[in-house]
């Protein structure tokens, strides 16, 4: 794992660590294992192929037991599919699309950090093309 949405994960856990149990406690641990996923896909030490379908199947079977804000419900299984269809700019796609309803569900805070993963992503996957090209 690269540990370069760190600052993102780190920002989930001490919201998370605030809020109250119930449905936004769940939807940020939610969002958290999604973010610890995608950055297991990030280069230069993305996981195996193997590896990170076994995640992806273990996340999708703790997701469906969480009882989540309804944007975040809707959203995830769109966001698990770009994961799942193996581009390379798949992990900033997925955290993108969970950004407007991570910030209907959770507030702007929650939104705002992951925009900051969904960034963070993109320049990770913009930067090995480059460097896969040249």
């Amino acid at each position: 794992m690269t540990n370069q949405l760190s600052n993102a994960e780190d920002r989930l856990l001490e919201a998370m660590a605030d809020a109250a149990r119930g449905p936004k406690r769940n939807g940020l641990f939610a969002l958290w294992l999604v973010v610890r996923q995608c950055d297991g896909r990030l280069p230069p030490d993305e996981l195996s192929a193997a590896v990170e379908k076994r995640r992806l199947e273990q996340l999708e079977r703790r997701l469906s037991s969480l009882s989540l804000p309804n944007a975040l419900r809707r959203a995830l299984p769109g966001s698990l599919r770009e994961l799942k269809g193996g581009r390379s700019e798949g992990a900033a796609l997925a955290l993108h699309q969970l950004i407007a309803p991570t910030r209907d569900a959770l507030g702007k805070g929650a939104a705002d950090t992951v925009a900051l993963a969904a960034r963070t992503a993109r320049g990770a996957e913009r930067k090995s093309r480059a460097t896969g090209a040249a």
